[in-house]
């Protein structure tokens, strides 16, 4: 073949790593990509774990089954993770995903740098033996807790969430018990058994909880334990 033909078929792709805006095209895939975890991330990677659980067993001292729905308790436990994960989120905007948008990094690294912050606060809320046990689990122990892989976080970081969220749970059930055990004892003194000592309990717990302003007072526990 001639020189000049063969220079003139001959294509060069190159596959440096300059940097360059994403194109819509790949914009459209994260954000699909996103939207289809998304429920996922805010379960296993924000306080919502926590919250619901607290929520619900809030729901269940007081001995009311379905008031407030699922649906309301969902949405508070939703909006008070949005809350606390602004400043984490606000974190990874700045420091990762506004660098790619513009080009200033490429996917790798915007992954790398968005890594940083949600290790930071997920380890503030994890135990060093949850995270102990998952580092032995995995067999990896590397030099800081920051060097650990998101594998190895997420399940400390739940686990933690789990028991934090039954002992704030405990402390709210106390009281609701000794009301039920009072109301019991005293219908039982009074001869009355036909009576369930719950029906009677019910107004009590409802009347206390509201003179104490006690959805303000749990939401409150539950923000203040996060660190």
């Amino acid at each position: 073949m001639h020189p000049a033909l063969l220079a003139a078929s001959t294509v060069s792709i190159n596959l440096g790593n300059t940097l360059s805006k994403p194109t819509t095209s790949i914009l459209v895939i994260l954000a699909g990509t996103f939207l289809s975890v998304a429920p996922s991330l805010l379960i296993l990677c924000t306080g919502f774990v926590r919250i619901i659980i607290v929520l619900g067993l809030t729901r269940q001292a007081l001995g009311l089954s379905t008031t407030p729905p699922n649906q309301v308790l969902v949405g508070i436990a939703l909006f008070v993770s949005l809350f606390l994960m602004t400043p984490t989120l606000n974190a990874m905007n700045h420091d990762a995903l506004q660098p790619y948008l513009h080009g200033k990094m490429n996917a790798t690294q915007a992954y790398r740098e968005a890594e940083v912050p949600l290790k930071t606060w997920m380890l503030k809320q994890t135990g060093t033996e949850e995270l102990s046990v998952t580092e032995s689990i995995a067999h990896d122990h590397p030099a800081t807790p920051l060097g650990a892989p998101l594998s190895t976080i997420i399940p400390a970081f739940l686990l933690t969430q789990l028991k934090t969220g039954f002992i704030i749970g405990f402390v709210i059930f106390v009281p609701f018990l000794v009301i039920d055990l009072v109301v019991s004892s005293t219908l039982m003194s009074m001869g009355v058994v036909m009576l369930p000592p719950t029906i009677v309990s019910l107004p009590f717990k409802i009347l206390l909880f509201v003179l104490v302003d006690g959805w303000v007072l749990v939401l409150q526990t539950l923000v203040s334990s996060f660190r």
